[in-house]
């Protein structure tokens, strides 16, 4: 498997009439935004944009809401999203086709998500959405995957997955020992939930198939 395989499967996803949703999963640091934003530039070239990429990650909840239910410091697990707005967002693209829709996305420095950054335009025939829980089944979980027409689970060496989430941390503020603690304590528990869901995937895409990232992986 290589990465052009990978932007011919994601392209025959594409039908006349319709829109298609792709969805990457895999654990946190797997290399799904990579990907995707990978993707996203390679089909779209120099021509018209006719693929765009809406991450789940704009639908974590504010600190403020966090705070408030007592979850700040598992900011990251299923609980701490709205899978019922993104699961009802996807569905709004699937089926929207004259206008810009708009959605949210998430600003790492100030580790905050962000209402209508992402403007998804009329010519969008392939929207790539990427997220940890695309093939979770629990709750309004379960809502997100009859919104999309394949998932792709990323699994890249776990070594590098771990060690490439603790220089994200790092990057965007943590200190080494509390980026190290983090990516070893709540990522790697929301990490095994994620793990569990490999057998619901469409395809699983090996790390020899994952584009390099220029930065910390996604």
């Amino acid at each position: 498997m290589t990465l052009d395989d990978l932007l011919r499967r994601a392209a025959g996803l594409a039908r006349p009439g319709r829109r298609a949703v792709l969805g990457i999963t895999g654990s946190p640091g797997a290399g799904k935004t990579t990907l995707a934003e990978r993707l996203v530039a390679e089909l779209n070239g120099e021509g018209p944009p006719w693929v765009a990429h809406v991450p789940m990650d704009g639908f974590h909840l504010a600190d403020a809401e966090l705070d408030r239910l007592g979850r700040r410091d598992r900011k990251g697990a299923p609980d701490t999203f709205d899978p019922a707005g993104y699961a009802a967002l996807l569905r709004r693209l699937r089926e929207e086709s004259g206008d810009i829709v708009y959605a949210p996305g998430f600003e790492r420095t100030l580790e905050q998500p962000l209402a209508g950054v992402i403007p998804v335009p009329p010519t969008a025939r392939l929207i790539v959405t990427e997220g940890n829980y695309l093939l979770l089944g629990t709750g309004a979980w379960a809502r997100v995957r009859a919104e999309l027409d394949e998932v792709w689970f990323c699994a890249p060496d776990e070594r590098d997955r771990v060690g490439r989430l603790v220089a994200r941390h790092e990057e965007f503020g943590k200190p080494h020992d509390a980026a190290v603690a983090w990516a070893l304590g709540t990522d790697q528990r929301n990490a095994d939930l994620v793990a569990a869901t490999r057998a619901l995937a469409d395809l699983v895409v090996p790390g020899t198939a994952l584009p390099a990232p220029a930065g910390p992986v996604r």
